[in-house]
């Protein structure tokens, strides 16, 4: 089941209060109707005919906006509170606490205008957001600000502080009732991908297991002529180029991804992580790589060495950005730059990250043609158990691009899910190695380095061609609860 990508349904709140002029109600509604529709939000609000200008004040109206949230519980991603004059901080609190709704929030406040400062025109909205979330705080309610203390609704500044929590309510949702799949065994070699289902429980977060020996019996009774691998052999061959590839493993790869594709369908998953290393070799005769960036192109990210705790980190990044996430390491270092570094997978990549032609002859030769993504053989599993059993790998390199990292990990000793999140930038800095790579420029990098050390925290990292470090801070520090380091965030 790929990541719900229906466009966000905000509720919304105009506070209203009674000895400010309640015409500016009506007009700021339908401003921010106005704004919410061209910025692609869907929105359940109290119309006229319900309220005073369609706000709030009174415990009626506070119930009867209450009450229109509980019956779209399951629609309703976050709401938005807008202030077009001071606003009844009880009846906002009141409005949220009934409706029980457990999502985001974000306080905006109308800005006064110099020239309009009379009784007829006032607002003070600016003095009554803090009484707002003086109130709400005291409610234990979460919520988030606008970037500006008072922002005009059409302003550019609005728009961008609506994104941001767009991305933080997709994430928060997304994550909140989360199903993943663990396909395999964690391998042997690899307790460094070690998780807590519990702890991921906890957050909603629910992980369904399949055995290996499962898939392959599964496999082993897919015919060849069966739809479902005609249509994955089919989508396999558009996806990514094969030359060279034996026929016999192509066919491998396209059984595979049907007895996935139909397992996760029918538990109702939304992300999973394979076992790979080097069971699927040794027994199968493959490499999963081709299947799971395929996945994790279409948006139900895929992680190897059964890291799940990784997959979350796929799976929030690609909820902030709508784009596809993948799974690196953190490999090597680039010469004697301190803030640069090389990433790599063997690899499992999607292929959107990759380079294509067209950024090729964009580069000014610091890119070659060899970078271009395409099939081929797992190199380092090829010495152990022979390069005819490894075919499938997605080799190429990630192109230059604002990127944001993200790493979430069970922390069993302090019982909680911890996080690090930042940007940086892939470079064109000139590399000849194998896999899915890239060099990456990170702001004091060290520092970052020395706090993943520091905090026994995976080598593995997600990673997604966007700049969604901000929203994604705040969907896991503040409407998660889990611990969350952003590194580049103001001192």
């Amino acid at each position: 089941m790929k990541l719900a990508t229906k466009p966000v349904t905000l509720g919304l709140i105009v506070g209203n209060r009674g000895f400010f002029p309640a015409h500016l109600c009506n007009s700021g509604r339908a401003t921010i109707l106005k704004v919410l529709e061209k910025e692609g939000f869907k929105v359940v609000a109290l119309t006229p005919e319900e309220s005073t200008y369609g706000s709030i004040e009174s415990l009626e109206e506070a119930r009867k906006c209450a009450d229109l949230f509980r019956q779209h519980r399951d629609e309703i991603d976050g709401v938005l509170i807008t202030l077009p004059n001071f606003g009844d901080e009880r009846a906002i609190a009141n409005a949220m606490r009934w409706s029980e709704l457990g999502v985001p929030v974000l306080i905006h406040a109308f800005p006064d205008e110099v020239e309009k400062m009379t009784i007829k025109d006032r607002r003070d909205s600016f003095c009554g957001k803090m009484s707002a979330c003086n109130n709400l705080r005291q409610y234990g309610i979460k919520y988030s600000v606008t970037s500006l203390h008072t922002v005009d609704p059409e302003s550019e500044s609005f728009s961008k502080d609506l994104q941001k929590f767009a991305a933080i309510c997709r994430v928060t949702r997304g994550l909140k009732f989360a199903r993943i799949g663990a396909i395999g065994a964690r391998p042997q070699a690899f307790n460094t991908v070690r998780f807590s289902e519990k702890l991921l429980e906890r957050s909603g977060i629910t992980v369904e297991t399949l055995d290996l020996s499962e898939v392959f019996g599964r496999v082993e009774k897919l015919d060849a002529q069966a739809s479902p691998v005609k249509a994955k052999l089919a989508a396999i061959d558009g996806y990514i180029q094969t030359k060279n590839i034996p026929a016999d493993s192509l066919l491998k790869m396209a059984k595979l991804g049907a007895v996935i594709d139909g397992w996760m369908e029918e538990r109702n998953l939304q992300a999973s992580a394979l076992q790979c290393w080097t069971s699927m070799e040794e027994y199968f005769g493959i490499v999963p790589c081709t299947v799971m960036s395929m996945m994790s192109n279409g948006l139900m990210p895929s992680a190897c060495e059964t890291d799940i705790a990784g997959t979350v980190a796929m799976m929030a990044l690609a909820h902030a950005s709508g784009r596809p996430s993948a799974i690196v390491d953190w490999n090597n270092n680039y010469g004697e730059d301190p803030d640069k570094a090389v990433i790599f997978h063997c690899s499992n990549l999607p292929k959107d990250i990759f380079v294509k032609e067209d950024d090729v002859k964009m580069a000014s030769g610091l890119i070659g043609v060899n970078d271009i993504a395409v099939m081929d053989y797992q190199e380092i599993i090829a010495g152990t158990v022979g390069r005819d059993n490894t075919y499938g790998t997605v080799v190429g390199r990630v192109k230059k691009d604002p990127f944001t990292y993200l790493r979430v990990s069970t922390d069993d000793l302090s019982g909680k899910v911890i996080a690090y999140v930042g940007e940086g930038t892939v470079t064109n800095d000139p590399l000849k190695t194998f896999g899915g790579y890239g060099v990456v420029e990170v702001p004091k990098l060290q520092k970052l380095l020395n706090h993943i050390c520091e905090h026994g925290f995976e080598h593995h990292v997600a990673m997604n061609l966007s700049e969604t470090a901000a929203a994604v801070n705040e969907a896991l520090n503040k409407y998660l609860e889990w611990p969350t380091y952003w590194h580049g965030a103001a001192e």
